[in-house]
């Protein structure tokens, strides 16, 4: 008995030290599709350059670059509650168990066992002339087929589980991303509205004061009706526009309930303050190469490009023969009492070998179908590069000329509000007719609803810039306190 568990000990410790070749191909990352250099034009002249020794944005937890409190809570909220990442999460779970089961068919299995088997004699069988009860007692070790990884199909099906599980922490890291990107755009624009909505109520009272006056005018036979009509006109769109940004405002805070994954605290929504939300990042110097691999996407398909490697050389073993060992050993009586005496024991070893001569083509088929999908995963990682690029180089030139179009449209707000006040001013004294005033303050009211478009513009700008360039994926770390 001990001599056949040493022996099975050692089979185990054999087939578990053994080596083999991996046929899957030498694993070489493909050359990025995209230029060594970022555009240049005058679209990017207002990229500000950033030192050599510059914190890389990767790097730059969402903690440290969002500036307001209440926004950070808010992604706080997102992070916690939210049924998109939780399930990404979960995904990483899945993959994990899956590599586990892929990586226990590199070592054998055993397992322990007690069995009895009776069988009955009828009478006219025995001899005797009564009936027999034969019974049999067994139990020991048994080792199940385990297939020696002589071609390394096993190890090449671990490496792909491997790469899968890796692949969905990845995807985890850029749904993080993408939500903490979401989070913000969906607070930003939220300000927006209410800014609009603020804008659309002065923009009534103001106006609601011009029409009472040109009603009082109408009414002693100063004016003609004309004047009342027109300044009704602005009232009315200023109202409209009320209800308007009013329902906006409501869609945005639900928008933002959905992201949260429950609901966000009063004292954490914003109140159309236009203060800055964002720190502007210093783009980091270096080549695209450099920052674009930092992005958890092109990461995730390189991932799955390791895995249609590793398939390849699992496809290329099925040509080969296949060792698998099965053996067992242990006691065996016809008492239960005599089960692990002297002389009870027993063992078998049933080594097996597998040649495959003729499928049908199925063998070749499947190693052209395993070369196809790492073409398939080189396309696509490549076109996830491309696009990284496209990203970044969209979000420099917007950045690049949101400053000037913002200061721009500063001075036309400063002008049209120059002009209305004028305007104003001479129809109160009757020196001009109403029409005058009314296209002047159209004029400013739509150059102010601009401004806050282009504000908004520059901080979705600095919060797209951030996620493109593959920021805020780090493991949560709880804020220490002072």
């Amino acid at each position: 008995m001990k001599k056949s568990l040493l022996t099975m000990a050692v089979l185990a410790a054999l087939a578990t030290t053994l080596a083999g070749c991996s046929l899957a191909p030498v694993y070489e990352r493909p050359a990025q599709p995209v230029a060594q250099a970022w555009p240049a034009g005058d679209a990017y002249k207002g990229v500000p350059a950033a030192a050599a020794d510059a914190k890389p944005v990767s790097e730059i937890q969402w903690r440290e670059y969002f500036a307001d409190e209440r926004l950070r809570k808010v992604i706080e909220l997102a992070l916690a509650n939210n049924r998109d990442l939780r399930v990404s999460v979960l995904n990483i779970e899945k993959a994990k168990a899956q590599y586990n089961i892929d990586s226990a068919a590199l070592l054998p299995k055993l397992s322990a066992n007690v069995s009895q088997s009776a069988s009955r004699t009828p009478s006219n069988m025995t001899g005797t002339g009564e009936a027999a009860i034969n019974r049999q007692y067994s139990g020991g070790l048994a080792m199940a087929s385990y297939e020696l990884d002589f071609f390394g199909k096993v190890r090449n099906l671990s490496e792909a589980g491997l790469q899968t599980y890796l692949g969905t922490e990845e995807a985890r890291r850029a749904q993080q991303i993408t939500l903490v990107a979401e989070v913000a755009n969906a607070y930003l624009t939220l300000i927006a509205d209410q800014q609009r909505l603020q804008l659309a109520a002065e923009t009534l009272r103001s106006q609601q004061t011009s029409y009472d006056l040109s009603k009082k005018r109408f009414d002693s036979g100063v004016t003609s009706g004309v004047d009342m009509y027109e300044a009704q006109t602005s009232v009315e769109s200023a109202r409209s526009d009320m209800a308007v940004y009013t329902a906006q405002v409501a869609l945005d805070q639900n928008a933002l309930t959905l992201l949260v994954g429950s609901g966000v605290p009063a004292d954490l929504l914003p109140a159309g303050e236009p203060g800055a939300v964002t720190q502007l990042a210093a783009i980091p110097a270096g080549l695209p190469s450099d920052l674009l691999q930092s992005r958890p996407d092109v990461q995730e398909a390189e991932r799955a490009l390791r895995v249609a490697n590793a398939n390849i050389g699992v496809a290329r073993a099925a040509f080969f023969p296949s060792i698998s060992l099965t053996a067992s050993g242990g006691s065996a009586s016809s008492n239960l009492s005599g089960l692990f005496k002297a002389g009870s024991s027993t063992w078998s070893f049933v080594p097996q070998i597998n040649l495959p001569i003729f499928d049908g083509g199925v063998n070749r088929a499947n190693l052209n179908i395993a070369k196809a999908n790492r073409d398939i995963s080189v396309a696509q990682y490549e076109k996830t590069i491309q696009v990284a690029f496209r990203e970044v180089a969209d979000a420099l030139a917007q950045r690049g000329t949101l400053d000037e179009r913002i200061a721009s449209q500063q001075a036309l707000v400063d002008a049209a509000d120059k002009s209305f006040r004028i305007h104003e001013a001479r129809y109160r004294k009757g020196a001009d007719s109403y029409l005058n005033a009314l296209v002047s303050q159209r004029a400013l009211y739509a150059a102010q609803q601009g401004l806050i478009t282009a504000r908004l513009g520059k901080s979705s700008n600095a919060v797209t810039l951030y996620k493109v360039l593959g920021g805020g994926w780090q493991p949560e770390v709880a804020p220490q306190r002072g």
